[in-house]
């Protein structure tokens, strides 16, 4: 008789959300829960498609370099699988065009890239190899509508078939719970219908607002790269574009403006938005381009950082963005998913089990993988204004100066882009940029 047999719950893992995050994590526990559970709102299309429960989805995605070598990881093989699908390899330096907010970044050999495709491409991938392993079952169609436990242990969830309000409400008894819903994650609000005490969180809130729009790229053009990063300046130019490759022989471009420069609605919007940033270069690319689709706009909400490592019942890891949520200008938010993936992954092996001294560790972990990502991301967010929330004071400013020296520095010394491009890219920490043979060329700058 399997432990599972024996004990409700006992050897079952469930995973809330089947999006990137949730299929990573359900893939990270295969071998050590003997069942588990992905519990999805949505139902999957057969071919690679945008869908609702992805509203972010249909905006520009790309996978940092850290992310793709912990993708590939655990997934092996699967890189090559997204460049066959479409995806493009895009190297930090020469295919590569950023102006960041001290000028053009200069050009180096790069050894660093990042890989680039719509998100249907990459969640297809993903979830089409998850779906090889035995163990895991998906539950599509299914809302998740409250946790089984107490405050001091989360031991299941409740589920119901969506469209439903009034249908029956079952159970799923379970050994360890994954809130892998992103950032409308019910799972904070769930836990104090337990009596468990509010999460510590950290919000940062700079009003930020997308529009894209997919675009057939033209027949022999030569942009001289194969994307552009016109990045924000505080606080005169609030402003971003992207132009990325994506599978098809089409561009995604995204636009954004933090609060009080958001895109306006509709193609009017969008065309406004293009001609308002800080270089024309988007701009001249897409003058020959055809539209491959509608305009589509997004405001993603605040960044927040719950802190579950600093209490939170047992039972529960929370990964994604139902844990950190970043302002998606900055390209963070799938590598930080797959990176919160691979920390489960470590964390399970280490432990050989899905215990609760296994979601213990998984928490500090993730929290860990997450920190860089989030600093570097509300400490620029609250050089505009309009920002609410966020770090201040003395260390804020010594922040704001030395990264103007580093991006002032990496404007022309090409040692300093590099290292630059590696805390970026989420696979070297900030203090990289301390090491005195770099210090010596930024302080000069």
């Amino acid at each position: 008789m399997t432990s599972s047999e024996t004990t409700p719950g006992r050897g079952t893992a469930v995973v809330i959300g089947g999006g990137l995050a949730g299929a990573m994590a359900a893939w990270a526990l295969r071998g050590f829960a003997e069942r588990i559970v992905v519990v999805e709102r949505d139902r999957y299309p057969a071919e690679p498609a945008f869908r609702a429960g992805v509203p972010q989805g249909r905006h520009a995605h790309l996978v940092l370099e850290a992310g793709h070598r912990a993708l590939e990881e655990m997934m092996p093989g699967i890189k090559q699988e997204l460049l066959d699908a479409g995806a493009t390899l895009v190297a930090a330096s020469g295919d590569l065009k950023w102006l960041s907010s001290a000028g053009w970044m200069a050009l180096y050999p790069a050894q660093l890239a990042f890989l680039s495709c719509t998100r249907p491409v990459l969640d297809k991938a993903v979830l089409d190899r998850v779906r090889t392993e035995p163990s895991i079952e998906f539950l599509e169609g299914t809302d998740v509508v409250g946790l089984l436990g107490s405050a001091p242990a989360v031991t299941g969830v409740k589920v119901r078939e969506r469209g439903t309000e009034h249908g029956e409400v079952r159970e799923i008894p379970a050994e360890l719970v994954v809130d892998a819903a992103g950032r409308s994650t019910a799972v904070p609000d769930w836990l104090a219908e337990l009596g468990h005490p509010p999460v510590t969180e950290e919000r940062v809130d700079a009003g930020v607002a997308y529009s894209s729009r997919l675009f057939h790229r033209p027949a022999g053009v030569d942009l001289g790269c194969k994307a552009i990063y016109l990045q924000t300046k505080a606080p005169d130019a609030p402003r971003m574009g992207v132009l990325l490759p994506v599978e098809g022989d089409r561009w995604i471009v995204s636009v954004a403006g933090m609060r009080g420069a958001e895109p306006e609605p509709g193609e009017a919007g969008f065309a406004k938005h293009v001609a308002l940033l800080r270089d024309p270069g988007i701009r001249e690319a897409l003058q020959e381009a055809e539209p491959a689709g509608e305009v589509r706009g997004f405001v993603p909400g605040p960044g927040v950082r719950r802190h579950y490592e600093r209490g939170a019942p047992e039972g529960l890891v929370v990964v994604g963005d139902a844990a950190s949520t970043f302002n998606p200008v900055y390209g963070q938010g799938v590598t930080v998913a797959l990176l919160c993936a691979r920390s489960l992954r470590r964390t399970v092996l280490r432990h050989g089990g899905i215990g609760h001294a296994t979601a213990r560790d998984a928490r500090r972990e993730i929290t860990a993988v997450s920190k860089n990502a989030w600093v570097m991301s509300c400490t620029e967010d609250v050089r505009f204004a309009a920002t609410t929330g966020g770090p201040s004071g003395a260390l804020l400013k010594f922040q704001h100066r030395f990264l103007d020296k580093v991006l002032a520095g990496a404007a022309h010394d090409p040692a300093v882009t590099a290292a630059f491009h590696e805390v970026m890219s989420l696979v070297a920490p900030p203090t990289l940029l301390f090491r005195p043979a770099l210090l010596g060329a930024i302080l000069r700058s």
